[in-house]
């Protein structure tokens, strides 16, 4: 059913007791449980593609009508088995009864919002959090499968459904769907909830890696685009790596890792810094030839390693004799990760098996934060979904919040296939060793 009929709807009318969606909208939760006896919690709208949590959300946003009307209504009528509360609590109710049955937390509406983008848009915080919380869950569970698939079956296909950390970033593809099942419909036992694999959903195609290296790449006074117009790395980024450079390296004579060089933006602040040793790791052929076009090779301390750093980097962590005779493998004091097309598992695999034998102790590193950044919702899920991992692999974050203009009004995105920035603020992180 259309939300906007729903809100439509006299107050005081009576539920059908066969429409989910109603349920959802005025969070009669005994009727909703009993529903989800014989109904998906992701069921969808097919004319609006808005699923229950969306009903639930919608059903909660503060009108005028319903102020004056919610202290006359009966507490059973409105809170369904929660007598007593009032119309957010119950609205939060409702929400985890649909999440804890299997609700998608990211499906999209024919309008491009998720439950969450709509609760941010509605001004309902509460449930926007519970929206972020869920979406945390999720994306953590779809990773710690995603990792026993691959230690059970070393040569399936990855598919992996995360976030690039730089470049064209949508929402993850897969989500958890979940279809209640009962025993017994005439008990009011809490329906089993049985997780299977679910149907991937419509979206523009990502940057494939092994396409990307082997195609053209266009360099443009402020951009550089891949064969398919998606934006590598563009000149607004030049506030984000001026700032993030001294945060890495807040003192001269350091030693420096950068993974991807792309542009050359946050190379050229390291370079300023006066590093006693630069190692850029890049890829792409025409960015190395464009190196060397711009004397990167020659460069006093600098060190181009080409090829992709799943295979420099284990060539770094090799034990070998320096010049004075010193066994040991090249350390840095300050390492920075900026990849294209590649998933946020790579990133994860990063810092979980090669950053602890590349920093030296009291070094700092970063990266790009980029994951989800074509949406709030996504970029706080995602934002804290990478601090949980980084904390499990024994790193502390401290995160810079930096104001990010209206790219879209600026024109930024003007021959650029997808955006891949439309949040408000970017979150710059530094990790160091825990402890």
């Amino acid at each position: 059913m259309n939300i906007g009929r729903l809100r439509e709807l006299d107050e005081d009318a009576a539920i059908d007791a066969k429409d989910p969606f109603l349920a959802a909208f005025k969070h009669d939760l005994r009727s909703l449980r009993s529903l989800l006896r014989t109904h998906s919690a992701s069921l969808q709208d097919p004319e609006s593609g808005r699923t229950l949590l969306h009903a639930a959300i919608a059903g909660a946003q503060p009108t005028e009508e319903a102020s004056h009307k919610s202290n006359e209504l009966d507490d059973s009528h409105v809170n369904g088995e929660n007598g007593g509360g009032n119309a957010d609590d119950a609205a939060g109710e409702t929400v985890k009864l649909l999440l804890q049955n299997g609700a998608i937390w990211n499906d999209l509406d024919k309008s491009n919002e998720t439950p969450g983008c709509l609760a941010l848009r509605l001004g309902l915080q509460d449930l926007y959090k519970l929206m972020v919380d869920a979406g945390v869950r999720a994306e953590v569970l779809l990773s710690r499968l995603e990792g026993y698939e691959e230690l059970n079956d070393q040569d399936s296909d990855e598919g992996s459904s995360q976030m690039s950390s730089h470049g064209p970033s949508t929402m993850s593809t897969q989500a958890i769907d979940a279809t209640p099942v009962h025993a017994n419909e005439d008990t009011d036992q809490t329906p089993q909830v049985v997780i299977h694999p679910p149907s991937p959903k419509t979206t523009d195609q990502q940057p494939n890696l092994p396409i990307y290296l082997s195609g053209p790449l266009s360099f443009q006074p402020d951009r550089i685009l891949d064969s398919s117009s998606n934006g590598v790395m563009m000149s607004w980024e030049t506030s984000l790596m001026s700032r993030t450079a001294p945060l890495l390296a807040p003192t001269p004579g350091q030693r420096i890792l950068n993974i991807g060089h792309g542009m050359g933006i946050i190379d050229s602040h390291f370079q300023a810094t006066s590093s006693t040793a630069h190692h850029i790791v890049e890829a792409h052929p025409d960015v190395l030839q464009r190196m060397r076009e711009q004397g990167w090779y020659e460069k006093e301390g600098v060190v181009v390693h080409e090829g992709r750093w799943q295979d420099v980097l284990p060539k770094l962590l090799e034990v070998e004799a320096d010049t004075n005779g010193e066994v040991g493998s090249v350390m840095f004091d300050a390492i920075y990760f900026d990849t294209f097309a590649e998933p946020y598992s790579a990133l994860r695999t990063f810092f979980e098996e090669f950053v602890i034998g590349l920093l030296d102790d009291g070094g700092r590193w970063g990266f790009f934060n980029g994951m989800g950044a074509d949406r709030q919702v996504c970029y706080d899920v995602y934002t804290k979904v990478v601090e949980l991992d980084l904390f499990e692999a024994g790193w502390e974050v401290e995160w810079t919040e930096m104001k990010v203009p209206d790219l879209e009004e600026s024109g930024e995105w003007e021959g650029v296939k997808r955006p891949y920035w439309r949040v408000g603020e970017y979150r710059l992180p530094v990790c160091r060793f825990m402890g």
